[in-house]
């Protein structure tokens, strides 16, 4: 096991590289099997259409060392909108060679910032469910792949960069299909899958999800 820097375990970095390998290729595998349309329709991902949303999974191995330094200045060095440009950027180049990207780089280390490893994972599956979930494609997330993935949300270093500041203040969520929990004050109960979107600013999910914390969190997410 590994962990956090407060003591929250999880996979030891060998196990967690290979879960993200395989989310790789399988988003490699997603991309190659979209149509045109599809690509270009929108996702859950703010104004992105799916395609940009895809190339936002490959940017870090499809940029070009000379393009960091004028997005980071365009961007006043706000990383969120540096990686939305970077997308926008990469995202004209054709499907095929995303895709292609995504499996070539399946195996390459990537620490991000600050999220490392749990970081990369995490961005796989919500950014798959922002492509799937518009299109009407079925997820098949696996159950230990999420539990990562919440055990990382719950964490404070997520905080800023995958869950807004305040979102989780005062509840619980709770995960029934995997036994999951986090967090105290009222109770936000559904799915994994859509306990991750919730925890990320997803309000597609809302519907989904019951307890007497969906109130707050329905606030929260302006709706």
């Amino acid at each position: 096991m590994t962990a956090l820097s407060d003591g929250v375990s999880g996979p030891t970095a060998t196990e967690i590289m290979a879960m993200i390998s395989d989310e790789r290729r399988r988003a490699a595998d997603l991309i190659d099997a979209l149509t045109p349309e599809q690509l270009d329709a929108p996702s859950l991902c703010g104004s992105w259409t799916v395609r940009q949303v895809a190339a936002h999974l490959v940017a870090p191995f499809a940029a070009r060392r000379r393009w960091f330094l004028p997005i980071l200045l365009r961007s006043r060095f706000n990383l969120h909108e540096a990686n939305a440009r970077l997308a926008e950027m990469v995202a004209r180049r054709p499907a095929g060679q995303i895709s292609a990207l995504l499996r070539e780089n399946a195996e390459t280390p990537f620490r991000a910032p600050r999220v490392g490893y749990f970081g990369q994972l995490t961005d796989l599956q919500v950014h798959g469910q922002d492509i799937r979930r518009p299109l009407g494609l079925a997820h098949g997330l696996r159950p230990d792949r999420l539990r990562t993935s919440l055990d990382f949300l719950a964490h404070r270093r997520a905080l800023g960069f995958f869950v807004p500041r305040g979102l989780t203040d005062g509840l619980r969520f709770e995960a029934a299909d995997i036994g999951w929990a986090s967090g105290e004050g009222r109770v936000v109960r559904g799915e994994a899958e859509a306990v991750m979107l919730a925890l990320t600013g997803r309000p597609v999910v809302l519907a989904e999800l019951s307890g007497d914390g969906v109130a707050t969190l329905r606030e929260r997410l302006g709706r």
